[in-house]
């Protein structure tokens, strides 16, 4: 199942960018409650055992609300100026009650009962008897009888519970975490931007894969997710963009409305913090693998997507036999996987280990480490 967006190659009016205090710090209560899924952030997880008693008790009431899903009514908007932490919370206690009760009853609710596809979740649903019964049910056993009376009959305590969780949170932990990441976003944003600049939408997108999938020809790229809905970006439509330093190694999606449409993805610090360096005997490998003009347009088409030797070699220019050798060189040097598809056989770019050239050679000479 994926959730698929068609955006213009040449779309670029058509994305905005933002960053939000608000969505960062229920992002970095995800990683709170889902440590072992964030090892870069296991030093913030750490540090947040200094939180008192009672927050640590309310943060872990509301962590079914974000340990598998994000609360799509937390997106940004993409339009006007960036917002401070109190405007944001004084924004979102206007939500729509029923939306709100919609959003914290999803990660309960899977699948959504009557279903929902392209046509989004109905919030109808939850008045029926059945639904509202499991609902308590699952809410009591996650947190605790009020938050389930709150769910079921006043969504708006329910948000604004949530809402005073978040303010005492930012008091006594993220308000000086905020400042330190702050500019790590705008720097972010501002990268994204010169890559959507020089190599386009699709071009910037690549470096999300494998969460984010492309299709530059036909315009269009996907997420694997356990939901079906395809989304045209109209000329009237904004894609958001939000980088942040909490999402890694996860990239969120909203293709629902009344919220905004995008992708929440890792910010470009953190996504090479993250990555593995590369061993320096396999570096060299590497490198020597890269030192040739053939095997570099073959990478190169084998980026767009997985192809055979058959479709390669007229691409290339060589023989389908000197082909294979060069695709035997950069798969040996770990640059590429081989997988069988009946009766032909795919290469695949291994984005990870390209990605982690540049780090790792940089770390290499800065260091006194030997070559093996």
């Amino acid at each position: 199942m994926t959730i698929v967006f068609r955006v213009p190659a040449g779309g670029a009016e058509r994305v905005g960018f933002a960053y939000s205090p608000t969505m960062e710090a229920v992002l970095s209560l995800h990683v709170l409650v889902e440590p072992k899924h964030h090892p870069v952030q296991h030093g913030w997880v750490r540090a947040m055992r200094k939180l008192s008693p009672a927050l640590k008790r309310e943060i872990e009431a509301f962590s079914y609300a974000v340990r598998s899903y994000f609360p799509e009514f937390l997106f940004p908007r993409p339009t006007g100026g960036l917002a401070d932490f109190g405007s944001e919370l004084a924004g979102l206690r206007t939500a729509d009650p029923e939306l709100v009760r919609l959003e914290f009853a999803v990660p309960l609710l899977s699948p959504w009962p009557g279903g929902g596809g392209d046509e989004g979740r109905d919030p109808h649903a939850l008045r029926e008897p059945a639904v509202r019964a499991l609902l308590r049910e699952r809410v009591t056993r996650e947190s605790d009888e009020a938050m389930a009376a709150m769910l079921l009959d006043d969504p708006r305590a329910l948000l604004e519970r949530f809402l005073s969780m978040l303010e005492r949170y930012w008091r006594e932990a993220f308000e000086g975490e905020w400042a330190r990441i702050e500019p790590e976003l705008a720097a972010g944003v501002s990268e994204a931007g010169h890559q959507i600049e020089q190599r386009g939408l699709y071009g910037m997108l690549r470096g999300l894969w494998p969460e984010v999938r492309i299709d530059r020809q036909a315009e269009r790229f996907w997420l694997e997710r356990p939901h079906d809905h395809e989304v045209a970006i109209g000329p009237d439509d904004t894609l958001l963009l939000a980088p942040s330093t909490y999402v890694w190694p996860h990239v969120r999606v909203n293709c629902d409305g009344p919220w905004p449409l995008g992708l929440v993805f890792p910010v470009s610090s953190i996504a090479r913090e993250a990555r593995p360096r590369i061993p320096p005997a396999q570096l060299v490998g590497m490198l020597r693998a890269l030192a040739d003009d053939t095997r570099l347009r073959a990478l190169r088409l084998i980026a767009e997507r997985p192809r055979s030797t058959q479709e390669l070699a007229p691409l290339v220019g060589v023989s389908e036999a000197a082909l294979s050798k060069h695709l035997r060189v950069l798969t040996d040097a770990g640059l590429l996987e081989r997988r069988r598809e009946g009766y032909y056989v795919l290469y695949r770019l291994l984005p990870g280990q390209v990605a982690g050239l540049a780090p790792s050679l940089e770390s290499f000479l800065h260091t006194t480490d030997p070559i093996d």
